[in-house]
């Protein structure tokens, strides 16, 4: 078994065994102009909160868009912090990615697709003061179809392997953030990204 699988599968059963007593109901939804008591997770700040379960669950949002407007797409997250650490967040992420005129190499040369991307990973991070380190990893379903064609032989598709990591660090109401994220598929390198951000609430 490969290393990152064993990884993958310890950090599912950790978050399914602390998950099972934190079954609640819905106890309040958040708008932009709530504000969260609680510390942010080490790998939040920047999205916008959607809600908070009274077990501590917190489900973040957030659109995806690269620069040129060739991709776009939401990433949603949810995590907590347990009990009995106070300093460690875990959580997971979906997040969905469509992208224009991406050029893909197949048999009959390279050609420009439509891709769409599915993916889900699981997050770890742990926060020393102001600054919050993470770490993720999982799997992306891919598509990509010929533009200007209807001819399924030229579709490409598969799963690769997501991984990435981050830094947050706050200063009283300034959050930046850093972040580093890859898919391990040639046809979908468009979407191995560094981000640098910096988020003021008002």
């Amino acid at each position: 078994m490969h290393p990152n699988s064993r990884f993958l599968i310890a950090l599912t059963a950790l978050l399914a065994v602390i998950a099972l007593p934190c079954q609640a109901d819905l106890e309040l939804e958040l708008d932009a102009d709530t504000e969260i008591e609680a510390d942010m997770p080490a790998y939040g700040g920047i999205a916008q909160p959607l809600v908070l379960l009274d077990n501590g669950m917190l489900v973040q949002g957030d659109d995806v868009a690269s620069p040129d407007g060739a991709t776009s797409g939401f990433r949603l997250t949810a995590g907590f912090t347990p009990k009995n650490l106070p300093r460690l967040d875990l959580g997971a992420e979906v997040s969905y990615q469509r992208s224009d005129n991406v050029p893909i190499t197949g048999e009959d040369g390279s050609r420009l697709h439509e891709t769409t991307s599915l993916g889900g990973s699981l997050l770890a991070g742990v926060r020393v003061g102001a600054l919050g380190l993470y770490a993720k990893a999982g799997l992306a379903e891919w598509q990509g179809d010929p533009i200007g064609s209807d001819d399924r032989a030229a579709q490409r598709r598969g799963t690769a392997r997501t991984q990435g990591f981050g830094a947050r660090l706050q200063f009283r109401q300034v959050v930046s953030r850093l972040e580093f994220e890859q898919i391990d598929a040639p046809a979908m390198e468009h979407l191995n990204l560094m981000t640098a951000s910096i988020h003021l609430p008002f």
